[in-house]
């Protein structure tokens, strides 16, 4: 049952990557019910990933983070820096892996989106000041974070110590 789950999220966080390429949209449509799907089965199923409060507090945090950083850079600039289908993507993230991945899903996010902004700039020939989407990061960071545990385990059977 759980290798459904991990296929579903794969699948779903894979399609919410392609839209946001095509057309930098997170839909509320997809996003909405991954948020919600992963606060239900956190909370009533007994295979949950995290416990019922720290999916909530992910769905929490991983929303309000990106919120505060949007509106920050609003602030500054007088323009938005981040889509808020990016705020509800890591919020939904939030929602099926906890608070605690929160830091490490930004990061792996923010890791491959500083190198594949540079690669998306560079093959679509703009400046660094036109916008890329980030959820196709954030959605990367999403499955690594989903299948590290499985990755981890192979690595160690290719290389024994």
């Amino acid at each position: 049952m759980n290798v459904l789950i991990q296929v579903f999220l794969v699948c779903i966080l894979a399609y919410l990557a392609y839209i946001d390429l095509k057309s930098f949209r997170l839909p509320d449509a997809i996003t909405i019910p991954l948020l919600l799907s992963g606060l239900a089965f956190n909370s009533f199923t007994n295979l949950a990933f995290v416990k019922p409060i720290a999916a909530i507090g992910g769905a929490l945090l991983g929303y309000f983070f990106l919120w505060t950083l949007n509106f920050l850079y609003r602030l500054i600039k007088k323009q938005n820096g981040i889509g808020m289908g990016d705020a509800k993507l890591l919020a939904a993230l939030g929602a099926w892996f906890g608070w605690l991945a929160i830091p490490q899903i930004l990061l792996i996010a923010s890791v491959f989106g500083l190198i594949g902004g540079m690669v998306w700039l560079a093959w679509n020939r703009q400046s660094h000041h036109q916008p890329f989407p980030f959820g196709p990061f954030l959605a990367i960071a999403g499955i690594i974070q989903l299948l590290w545990p499985q990755i981890l385990q192979l690595l160690l059977q290719i290389h024994p110590t």
